[in-house]
Order: C-alpha cells, then sequence, then structure tokens
C-alpha cells in the first residue's frame, strides 16, 4: 500500500509486472485491496493494466466486482480500459458489475467507455445479467437505468429468445420492466 517504495523498487530493477502462482500482479493486489492511489502508481510505473490473472481478470474488473468506485476511476483515470474481454465467461467489467447491481461502477464503466452490448458466452449482455442475476431491488434497477439512458439495447435476447423486458416481466420486477419497456427501440 505504499505508493512511496514504488518507485524505490523499480529503480531496484523489480519487474512491474511480475506474478504470483494466480497470475497476479502487483497491479491486481492494489485493485484487490482498493488502493487506488498505489494502483495509479504502479501503472506510472510500468505495470501493464490490461494483463489478465489466471482466473482472466483484469485491475478494472476486480475494482468492479469489490464494488470500488474510487479505484476503478484511478484506474481510468491512468490508462487502463473498461473495454477488455475478461473472465472464463468472455465477459467484461460492466457485465460483472451490472450482475452485482453495482450501479455506481456501472455508471463509471459507462463513462469509461464499456461495451454496453457486449455478448458473453453464455449468450447474456450487461442488461439481461442485471434482470436474471439481479434480485429487483433499487441497485439493479438503477443498473438497468443507467444501461438504458446509456443507449443499451434492451432489444437483444438471450439464447432462449427472450429480451431483457420479458425477462423482468416473468420475474415480477414491475421497475425495471417499466425502464426497458420505456425504451422500447
Amino acid at each position: 500500500g505504499s505508493v512511496d517504495d514504488i518507485g524505490q523498487l523499480r529503480q531496484q530493477g523489480a519487474d512491474p509486472n511480475a506474478r504470483d502462482s494466480n497470475g497476479r500482479t502487483p497491479l491486481h493486489v492494489a485493485a484487490f485491496q482498493g488502493h487506488g492511489s498505489v494502483a495509479q502508481a504502479r501503472i506510472a510505473a510500468g505495470s501493464d493494466p490490461g494483463l489478465l490473472d489466471n482466473q482472466r481478470y483484469d485491475a478494472v474488473t476486480i475494482a468492479a466486482v469489490r464494488d470500488d468506485v474510487p479505484t476503478l476511476k484511478a484506474l481510468l483515470a491512468s490508462g487502463a480500459s473498461a473495454k477488455l474481454i475478461t473472465s472464463i465467461y468472455d465477459g467484461t467489467a460492466l457485465i460483472a458489475a451490472a450482475h452485482l447491481g453495482h450501479d455506481g461502477v456501472v455508471r463509471e464503466l459507462i463513462r469509461g467507455g464499456a461495451p454496453l452490448d457486449h455478448v458473453n458466452n453464455l449468450g447474456w449482455t450487461a442488461l439481461i445479467e442485471a434482470v436474471i442475476l439481479g434480485d429487483g431491488g433499487s441497485r439493479h434497477t438503477e443498473t438497468v437505468r443507467a444501461l438504458v439512458e446509456a443507449d443499451a439495447n434492451p432489444k437483444i435476447p438471450d439464447r432462449s429468445g427472450m429480451t431483457p423486458l420479458q425477462h423482468a416481466e416473468a420475474r415480477g420486477y414491475a421497475s425495471m420492466a417499466s425502464i426497458l419497456s420505456q425504451a422500447g427501440r
């Protein structure tokens, strides 16, 4: 967690992208521990923010899953990308955050240029995940709202042909269904 030590270690020849047995770099660890300033310093010292660990997570996805807006902002401001394909599901940080209802993170990822309509290897977009893996509560509803306001396509169906609206209606998620039906397109 010490920003001061990073420059010193770099001067001593430390590899900024060294990996542990799980494929994690110091940048992954900084993101996991919520050390945004350390993450910024790591990138400035040569850490590659696009590297994936053995589970195929990058630092942005780690911060997104942790619901850590400050670290996410620090990463994006330092040049990390919100556009990477990550995880064993060939998803994105946006899909992971939407699944968990991390609405503040979703908004930051949208600002960072995350692909709104990416379909993972399960056949799901961020909108679909927010509905079918969500609980219908306020954070998942705000996630759906943020995605729709950003112009995510509500007509992309899952592999069974069901749209996010159909999933919301089937689950009785009236607020989500209202947002999705108004998005209509």
